[in-house]
């Protein structure tokens, strides 16, 4: 019999696949997006010292508070936005872009180019 892989399984497959090649260092650290069927979720992370330098959420109070719903191509564009701006505070100005497995489509690259326009070089 043969096993049909899930969805998740497959898009772990290509995260790891991806990360073999992509790590965060502290002069440029990588902006991992991770999506759910709710939520999208941006962190910037150091990965040499394990450390995420900045985050944001459609699960922050005042950012689901500003959006009609948190699980669409605009709620990504605010998190873009943010997640860039929360960076730029903190001094960094280039990222390498982890993709989490996910296609470079829809909510992904709209969180992509909102982080672009706010300041952020990938």
């Amino acid at each position: 019999m043969i096993h049909k892989k899930s969805r998740q399984e497959s898009r772990a497959k290509r995260h790891y696949r991806m990360r073999r090649h992509l790590s965060g260092t502290a002069g440029r650290p990588r902006l991992a997006v991770f999506r759910s069927n709710k939520h999208i979720y941006a962190q910037v992370i150091d990965d040499a010292a394990g450390h995420t330098l900045a985050a944001a959420s459609t699960m922050e109070k005042a950012i689901a508070a500003a959006l009609e719903t948190t699980s669409n191509v605009a709620a990504a564009k605010v998190v873009g936005e943010t997640v860039a701006k929360r960076a730029k505070e903190k001094g960094i100005e280039t990222v390498v872009f982890d993709r989490g497995g996910y296609l470079y489509h829809g909510k992904v690259q709209a969180l992509a180019d909102a982080a672009r326009e706010a300041g952020l070089q990938f």
